[in-house]
C-alpha cells in the first residue's frame, strides 16, 4: 500500500519505486549515526523497511525509514532532511506523515534514537525510557569504519 501527501511541489510518498537509493545514501554516510555506511547496506535496508520519502518535485530531499513487523512493534530510524530544506516544518511534517499511516496504527511499541531532536519527537507522544533496565542493545557504532579499513571483527567463538 503506497501513501502519500502533497502540498505545493512537495511530496511525502511510501512508493520504493520512487526511492533514490543514490541521494539516500549520499546524505547518510555522512549522518552522525551511520557516517561511511556502504551504499549496499543502504540499498538492502530501503529495500526490507517503510520508507517515507521527502520529494521536492523529483528530487529526494528527506527520508523516514521504519523497520517493523506491522503488528507489533516499529524502530523509526534515518530521519532527515536535506540542509537546504530545514526551517520550513518538513521534518515534523515527515514524522507526522509516519505517526499518522495506516499501516503502523495498533502497534505496541514505537521506538527511536535521537541525539538531538527530542523535543520533535515528544509531539508525537514519544518519550525517554520508562524502564531502561529493561532495555538491552547490541551497538556497533563503528561498524562501518571497520569494513572500510577492511577490518574483520570476530563472531561468536572466534577470537
Amino acid at each position: 500500500m503506497t501513501t502519500e501527501w502533497k502540498q505545493n511541489n512537495l511530496l511525502v510518498s511510501t512508493d520504493q519505486r520512487r526511492m533514490d537509493v543514490n541521494a539516500i545514501h549520499a546524505f547518510l554516510t555522512r549522518a552522525y549515526w551511520c557516517e561511511g555506511i556502504p551504499f549496499e547496506v543502504v540499498e538492502r535496508a530501503v529495500h526490507h523497511s517503510l520508507c517515507f520519502g521527502l520529494f521536492d518535485g523529483n528530487a529526494q530531499v528527506g527520508l523516514a525509514r521504519v523497520v517493523t513487523d506491522y503488528t507489533t512493534f516499529a524502530y523509526l530510524c534515518d530521519v532527515y532532511v536535506l540542509e537546504s530544506h530545514r526551517g520550513k516544518g518538513l521534518g515534523r511534517r515527515l514524522v507526522q506523515c509516519v505517526m499518522e499511516s495506516s499501516q503502523l496504527q495498533g502497534l505496541r511499541r514505537f521506538n527511536l534514537s535521537t541525539q538531538d531532536a527530542h523535543s520533535l519527537y515528544a509531539e508525537f507522544g514519544f518519550k525517554p525510557l520508562k524502564h531502561p533496565e529493561s532495555q538491552m542493545e547490541r551497538h556497533k557504532p563503528d561498524i562501518y569504519k571497520s569494513a572500510a579499513s577492511g577490518e574483520q571483527s570476530a563472531g561468536p567463538g572466534k577470537s
